[in-house]
């Protein structure tokens, strides 16, 4: 039986990606304005809990764990990793136009190559079906 997905499951999906990417872009502006943080300057870490950018950032990937979480309940991992890949053309986006980065032909071209692989992937089916299992959580429900 192939499982067909609700419109409430591409919206966790899009929940995914959206907002994995949009807490990342947030982190990004939070950490530029903390500065570089490495061995001998971790108490800056400390200081960028105190960001308002960062805490954004750090709410939107909570949203994103409570989703991934939520499509990881009714689908395969090998399928919900995939279908969310889509991240990378977001990213892109806001890096070009909000964060004012330059982003290469190579590295468009990269972005390109993963949608069209996204696209394979997506086609198949969200979860693997293991009949023998389903008998067993069957009996045990009883």
């Amino acid at each position: 039986m192939k499982h067909v997905l609700k419109p409430s499951q591409y919206a966790i999906l899009v929940a995914i990606m959206l907002s994995a990417s949009i807490g990342d872009s947030f982190l990004k502006r939070g950490m530029g304005q903390v500065g570089a943080v490495n061995l001998h300057h971790l108490g800056l870490l400390w200081h960028a809990l105190f960001n308002p950018y960062v805490d954004i950032g750090i709410v939107f990937l909570i949203g994103f764990f409570a989703a991934y979480t939520t499509a990881l309940s009714w689908a395969d991992l090998t399928f919900v990793m995939p279908a969310t890949a889509f991240g990378p053309v977001v990213i892109a986006l806001i890096g070009r136009y909000w964060l004012h980065e330059q982003l290469s032909v190579s590295r468009w071209l990269g972005i390109g190559l993963i949608v069209c692989a996204v696209g394979f992937v997506a086609g198949g089916p969200s979860r693997t079906e293991h009949p023998e299992l389903d008998q067993m959580d069957a009996g045990a429900s009883r």
